[in-house]
């Protein structure tokens, strides 16, 4: 069975994830393989992942969408980067821009330039060298033709999976509504069909679990074994609420701790996602849902949602020809928005690693290997916000303080804060730039830097500074207010 031809590729589940899928593989290999997907209006959709990271904007070029028609379809609006707030200390602000900020040299990059300058008593933020921190800052955007600023999106998850479904069935993906009642299995433990409860019989040649945190297929059927990460991740629940818009939208999400979990605020065009992120042990529910509609502005449109979930990863996302993507793959958490780009990421792994001739132990564990990484240094980007931090006012964050973290979170943390350095691998989502933003923001400072800066003198040094900050000022002071150009680029019809 492993070594038949892929012809027919069957995708369990809708939502963001199984639409993500069935447009990827649509648009670039439609012609070669049957796309089918399977889903029932009966089952919901999480649909909360209303924030996006700057990398999406890559798999829409792939699939050539339009800019302006997607934004109008979801009601979308544009995303600089993420204000924290309290998660250093109560009271601490900082914005973890996209793009870059400063500039560096080859043998080091701006932060050591930036610590030069604060030993010097040059004492403005790290966020006053980032274009985007600026903007975010003063509620303003544009599009560059030149990609002068770097961006993302807030969007209606919901209509997002819906607009995606209309541009797969457009290019022949297959649409078959209904629950599925059993999967049907080879004598090698391959899937061989999905039974719908209609009686229908779905067979394919390689299987795609979109089901969520149910893992129909890789889960419950295939019995691949999870990796529990809650003892680094302690929030395994969310509470959401869309609230109506009392204001312009800011181009930024806004994420603010409290004593046991955190807040976000995303601001689309027709309304304002709200959520709460909480740790069950240390918040009851009915507490975070009040705490949540204590911490909103405008008219609440939706009953609270409690969505509960587990911190970790399945040890295999590609087992016998079965491909875990989205949520039953396994799950970070909602901080710093990275769900829909692991969607889409994992789609694109697929397709270059694509099994057209059969699978084959050397291509899964590829998959399986570059998944793992991938996740794996998230995972690490995510505990950050939590360890790296010096509040002591409740037993969660004292918890998240004294926690011990991954090895290789400690030695980046260890270098960081003892060399200025940041250490990167070559294909990891979060760079540079992201990784000294949030632990410059919540208060990991280095305590050594490199020398290459003391060639320079005082004056150079604070010309050099002095130069990049005027420079950002120049563009921004140049720029519409976000929801001016959102009225005049994209607006929504309704």
């Amino acid at each position: 069975m492993q070594n038949s031809k892929v012809k027919k590729v069957v995708i369990a589940g809708g939502g963001t994830a199984g639409w993500v899928a069935a447009a990827g593989l649509s648009k670039q290999l439609g012609k070669l393989v049957e796309v089918v997907l399977v889903e029932s209006e009966q089952i919901g959709t999480v649909g909360v992942g209303e924030a996006t990271i700057p990398p999406m904007r890559v798999f829409h070029s792939l699939l050539g969408i339009d800019e302006q028609e997607f934004m109008r379809a979801t009601e979308a609006t544009f995303k600089l980067g993420i204000l924290f707030k309290n998660w250093g200390q109560i009271g601490d602000e900082y914005i973890h821009p996209f793009g870059t900020t400063g500039q560096g040299s080859y043998l080091a990059d701006f932060q050591h330039f930036w610590l030069h300058g604060q030993s010097k008593g040059i004492n403005q933020a790290y966020g006053e060298y980032s274009l985007e921190v600026q903007a975010a800052k003063a509620n303003k955007f544009v599009v560059h033709k030149g990609g002068k600023i770097n961006f993302a999106y807030h969007l209606d998850a919901t209509r997002y999976a819906q607009y995606l479904r209309q541009f797969s069935e457009r290019l022949g993906t297959k649409r078959i509504e209904g629950k599925i009642k059993q999967v049907q299995q080879h004598p090698n433990g391959y899937i061989k069909a999905l039974q719908m409860e209609s009686g229908e019989l779905v067979e394919g040649d390689l299987f795609i679990d979109c089901t969520g945190f149910a893992g129909l297929l890789i889960d419950k059927t295939l019995k691949v074994p999870f990796e529990d990460w809650g003892h680094w991740l302690p929030c395994n629940s969310a509470i959401a609420i869309q609230t109506e818009s009392v204001g312009p939208a800011n181009p930024y999400v806004t994420c603010t701790a409290h004593n046991a979990g955190w807040q976000w605020h995303i601001p689309l065009q027709h309304r304002v996602g709200n959520g709460n992120v909480f740790c069950g042990e240390f918040m009851s529910d009915d507490q975070a849902k009040q705490h949540l509609l204590n911490n909103v502005q405008g008219k609440v449109l939706t009953e609270p949602r409690v969505i509960k979930y587990k911190t970790g990863r399945r040890q295999q996302f590609w087992a016998k020809n079965c491909v875990a993507l989205g949520l039953s793959s396994g799950f970070v958490e909602p901080l710093e928005s990275t769900s829909i780009y692991l969607f889409m990421n994992g789609i694109i792994r697929l397709m270059r690693l694509f099994p057209f001739d059969g699978v084959t132990e050397p291509l899964m564990n590829e998959y399986n290997q570059q998944s793992i990484d991938e996740l794996e240094n998230v995972r690490d980007f995510i505990i950050l916000h939590y360890h790296a931090t010096e509040r002591e006012d409740s037993e969660f964050w004292r918890y998240c303080k004294n926690m011990s973290v991954p090895d290789s979170l400690s030695h980046r943390m260890d270098l960081f804060r003892q060399n200025g350095t940041v250490q990167l691998g070559e294909k990891e989502m979060f760079r540079l730039e992201s990784w000294a933003h949030v632990m410059i923001g919540q208060r990991l400072i280095p305590e050594q830097y490199h020398k290459i800066f003391n060639t320079m003198s005082d004056q150079e040094l604070t010309g050099y500074l002095a130069n990049i900050r005027n420079q950002i000022t120049e563009v921004v002071n140049k720029l519409p207010t976000h929801q001016d150009f959102i009225n005049q680029y994209c607006k929504a019809s309704s």
